[in-house]
């Protein structure tokens, strides 16, 4: 077998070694966090909005909660796993090694994947109980939900690269992702924001990943799943030729 490969797939079987071993940290918080937004949002707060999209609310928001739950999870679990690589020295090992960055890189995405997608499947499973959901879409879907957690398992990635202490890795998530989030469609439509804050919010991507997934789910969409789509692929492009570069100079990969 190619030493690459086996270098990457130690990587990986690593990360999903890890993610299931602390699963009381990994895998079950999200699912009682997305457990809380179903009931409170959902049953209590939807009953009260009506339909949205023209769907009941519960199942409006369904996939915009799955997408942030990959997000977050397949964030964290890079940017935590590679700064404590960093932080207790191991990562010299890894640089020292004849393993390539591009297999370096993969592995630790593969993880964060790993994470993001065994949280969708999860939360998912928990949503079942709370409404009725469909495939509209299996390609967009699956897409959509891979290309999103690639995307957030490269900026988990880069934030760990750049990291000085553990606060700084929650900076990005606290300041930038959860108001992104937020504001990306996850609760509402595009359809009740005044002209001018839906075009404020075109800047945003993740209402295109919302919106993507969304439609993946339920056949709605308030932005061209096609320009969705390519707007995933073009970030994913971006962060992964930042996080190689970074890797490859290797000046702030060391804690000095």
């Amino acid at each position: 077998m190619n030493t690459q490969l086996v270098a990457f797939n130690t990587l990986l079987f690593k990360e999903i070694k890890r993610i299931l071993r602390i699963w009381p940290q990994t895998l079950l918080p999200p699912v009682i966090t997305m457990t809380l937004y179903f009931v409170i949002f959902g049953q209590m707060i939807g009953s009260r909005v009506g339909e949205m999209g023209g769907f009941d609310y519960m199942q409006f928001i369904v996939p915009g909660l799955i997408m942030m739950s990959v997000i977050t999870n397949s964030y964290s679990n890079v940017v935590s796993s590679f700064f404590g690589t960093k932080f207790h020295g191991s990562v010299d090992e890894l640089l020292v090694s004849p393993i390539s960055k591009h297999a370096i890189l993969l592995g630790y995405i593969g993880g964060g994947v790993f994470r993001g997608l065994a949280i969708a499947l999860i939360v998912s499973s928990v949503a079942l109980l709370f409404t009725h959901l469909f495939i509209a879409n299996l390609a967009v879907m699956l897409l959509t939900i891979l290309g999103t957690s690639v995307l957030f398992s490269l900026g988990g990635f880069i934030n760990a690269v750049f990291a000085r202490s553990f606060d700084d890795i929650s900076i990005v998530p606290s300041f930038i992702l959860t108001p992104l989030t937020y504001l990306g469609g996850v609760f509402y439509s595009l359809d009740n924001l005044s002209p001018f804050w839906q075009q404020l919010s075109l800047l945003n991507p993740i209402v295109y990943m919302v919106n993507a997934f969304r439609y993946g789910v339920l056949g709605h969409s308030d932005v061209n799943v096609v320009h969705s789509l390519l707007v995933i692929l073009v970030f994913c492009v971006v962060f992964y030729g930042v996080a190689f570069k970074i890797l490859l100079d290797g000046k702030r990969i060391r804690i000095s």
